[in-house]
């Protein structure tokens, strides 16, 4: 297996299969283009898409900038073999290099694959908090 960042729209249509909904043009070439936005892809021997990471650097003025995990997938085949927490491990590298403080993420308290996974890579429970949300799409 290996890992890269990605920078290419071809190279996102190829694991398509890894997102949630097939990606989007426009949105695809902004986050691409944004140097705070960052995508890794993992490969297998055959040079297959078999998992991914985004991560979005967050700047605030009294603190510094900030990983936060965005999304993070690993096709159903791969799973159980590490992929994930490699990922994260790659992504929590590339925020150490560009000089992030801390690195985070947020899950449902339920998703149990996802907890495993984050908490192998070397994350630690800090505490429960409520998620609030707007709908912006409504009229």
């Amino acid at each position: 297996m290996r890992i890269e960042r990605v920078t290419a729209e071809a190279e996102v249509h190829r694991a398509a299969d890894l997102f949630d909904a097939p990606p989007i043009e426009a949105a695809t070439r902004r986050f691409l283009t944004d140097p705070t936005h960052h995508l890794l892809l993992a490969y297998d021997d055959a040079d297959r898409p078999v998992g991914m990471i985004t991560g979005v650097e967050t700047t605030h003025p009294d603190k510094g900038t900030e990983m936060l995990v965005y999304e993070l997938g690993v096709a159903p085949v791969a799973r159980l073999q590490g992929i994930g927490a490699a990922l994260v491990d790659a992504l929590a590298q590339l925020a150490r290099d560009r000089g992030c403080y801390g690195m985070w993420v947020a899950t449902e308290n339920d998703n149990n694959a996802a907890l495993a996974t984050y908490r192998r890579a070397g994350a630690l429970e800090e505490m429960t908090f409520t998620l609030l949300s707007w709908d912006l799409n409504q009229d």
